[in-house]
């Protein structure tokens, strides 16, 4: 996925109220701009990081600028929760998921479970296929890419249906998207949400496939690459 307009550069003030992120551009200006993401942002919100926005030309937007990415000094962080279904659905296209490869059709928000959209649907000969996708940012002294970053229950919500999907006979698959390119293997975070862990390896254990890949991160387009391996000990 390739950004439409370069995206402009600045410094991280603060990110508050989840949704809002002071930041002075390098031109000097200072703006708040429009944070895409619910979670806490641990490890990838600091002052003072360097950061690149996109501008929107929507003139009914609130807030003319949203926050892409930030850069801690090893590597481009994706923030953009918005990012991970658009490359998910653009790297199956291209047949770089293998593991997602031969179906016939892609849709994504389509509405299955309780009140629920699932992020990508793939239907065809092969059958059907439901796919869940989580934006990874988390990394901590251990070097494991984590999820999730903050408590989830809609998190949790989520794997239980795709359970029920594969007691319909269905594939079901988690797939978390990495936007940082310096950690190892991915982990579940037991230390910041227990129960949403614990419902992972048992779904897991159940028939709820498990992928990681992730995603070259850049100021000029973030695409997904390669595989990373998972451990749920």
């Amino acid at each position: 996925m390739k950004f439409e307009k370069p995206l402009i550069e600045g410094v991280l003030l603060k990110r508050y109220k989840r949704f809002l992120a002071d930041i002075r551009l390098n031109n000097g200006q200072y703006i708040t701009a429009h944070c895409p993401n619910s979670g806490s942002m641990k490890t990838c919100k600091e002052p003072g990081w360097k950061v690149l926005v996109s501008e929107s030309d929507n003139i009914k937007r609130k807030l003319k600028y949203t926050w892409e990415m930030i850069y801690n000094g090893t590597c481009w962080i994706g923030i953009n929760t918005q990012i991970p279904n658009k490359i998910a659905i653009e790297a199956i296209q291209n047949g770089v998921i293998p593991e997602l490869s031969g179906y016939d059709k892609i849709q994504s928000e389509i509405k299955y479970g309780q009140n629920s959209r699932i992020d990508i649907l793939l239907t065809g000969n092969k059958g059907t296929c439901y796919v869940e996708v989580k934006n990874v940012t988390l990394v901590e002294a251990e070097g494991y890419y984590q999820f999730p970053d903050a408590v989830t229950e809609r998190g949790k919500k989520h794997l239980y249906e795709l359970l029920e999907m594969v007691k319909k006979g269905h594939r079901a698959v988690m797939l978390f998207v990495v936007q940082r390119s310096d950690g190892t293997i991915f982990k579940p975070a037991d230390h910041i949400d227990s129960e949403y862990a614990r419902t992972l390896r048992e779904v897991y254990r159940q028939g709820v496939e498990i992928l990681i890949y992730q995603a070259d991160v850049s100021p000029i387009e973030i695409k997904l690459n390669r595989a990373i391996i998972f451990s749920l000990d």
